[in-house]
């Protein structure tokens, strides 16, 4: 199968994740449609990156799998950032440090780009829950909360206002009409999980390439894995309630018209849905049912109020983001 060269980053920060990143970086070495390269940014590690090049030594030499220090601020953003302007590929895939690629994943993302309008495909991500099973008060709508595929999101091969970061990729030419991630929007390691830097860039894409069409395709599969303290409701409401941070964040950035179009569907249909779904489920006696209608009910509220607090800190200048230049970087290691 012929198609994009493709450049798979995979952001790292912690040592604690050395299994799971050498996991995410086996299973892109054996996808169906090979990558043209891997690059591992470590965000201010030294550590964690002096133990990354010597475990993929051999691989440096070759460029299969390349290492680098983060070359911006701290977190997520500024990483992609640096991996995007150290790759090589047509297309960039970026993969969370916990996840793996099932092995036609790249080949699906490649399959999208053979429309010259398409701009980015992003997949479907499935929890890998620590416990082994999913928590019965858990509401599938709220996925999101653990960065993986939530139930609302239409299945096969969808066009789409955004996709989502950790199972996506892009056309190179996409950074170079809207600019790189934005810094200040997303996670910072394991401090207030912020998200949603992949909204405001897709918005900001389509804004600047009115005719980018942007896909997701429900055969593009990895699994993330759920650690044991995100199974738990305290995290579930923090989650919620960072979310609406950024979404606060996102709206100033594009307006609340394009920052909220896709948020009020899923507010006004998929949500009542999973309530009555819930009462339903506790009036037949299922486990579980009540604590998803309450989960649900819960979760929009504390979104919500983080939507208005994160509203009321960018009005008073509080809360800040930039949009990158995307550079080149060159050589193997900036540490």
């Amino acid at each position: 199968m012929s198609g994009p060269d493709i450049s798979v980053v995979i952001c790292v920060y912690t040592e604690d994740r050395w299994e799971d990143i050498l996991a995410a970086v086996a299973s892109v070495r054996t996808q169906s449609y090979p990558a043209l390269e891997t690059l591992l940014v470590v965000d201010h590690n030294p550590v964690l990156l002096d133990r990354l090049a010597k475990e993929y030594k051999d691989s440096l030499e070759s460029g299969e799998v390349r290492v680098f220090a983060n070359a911006g601020p701290r977190g997520l953003s500024a990483g992609r950032n640096t991996g995007i302007a150290a790759s090589r590929g047509e297309v960039i895939a970026f993969l969370d440090d916990d996840a793996v690629a099932e092995r036609d994943w790249l080949r699906h993302f490649a399959a999208g780009y053979a429309d010259p309008h398409v701009m980015a495909v992003g997949g479907r991500t499935v929890p890998i829950w620590a416990s082994g099973h999913r928590p019965a008060w858990f509401p599938e709508e709220f996925d999101w909360v653990v960065g993986c595929t939530y139930k609302g999101i239409p299945s096969g091969l969808v066009r789409v206002r955004n996709v989502l970061g950790g199972n996506a990729s892009f056309r190179r030419s996409a950074f170079d009409a809207a600019g790189g991630f934005a810094t200040g929007i997303g996670r910072d390691g394991d401090k207030r999980p912020l998200g949603c830097e992949e909204t405001e860039l897709c918005i900001r894409l389509s804004r600047a390439r009115p005719d980018a069409v942007l896909l997701i395709d429900d055969r593009a599969v990895i699994h993330h894995r759920v650690p044991e303290a995100r199974e738990h409701f305290g995290y579930f409401r923090t989650r919620a309630y960072a979310e609406g941070l950024s979404k606060a964040l996102v709206a100033r950035s594009v307006g609340a018209d394009k920052g909220l179009e896709s948020e009020r569907r899923y507010a006004t249909r998929v949500l009542p849905s999973g309530v009555v779904r819930g009462l339903r489920d506790a009036a037949l006696a299922r486990p579980g049912g009540a604590g998803r209608a309450g989960a649900i009910v819960a979760g929009v509220f504390t979104a919500a109020g983080g939507y208005v607090v994160g509203t009321v800190r960018a009005r008073r200048g509080g809360a800040t983001f930039s949009v990158a230049e995307i550079q080149e970087i060159q050589g193997d290691r900036d540490g």
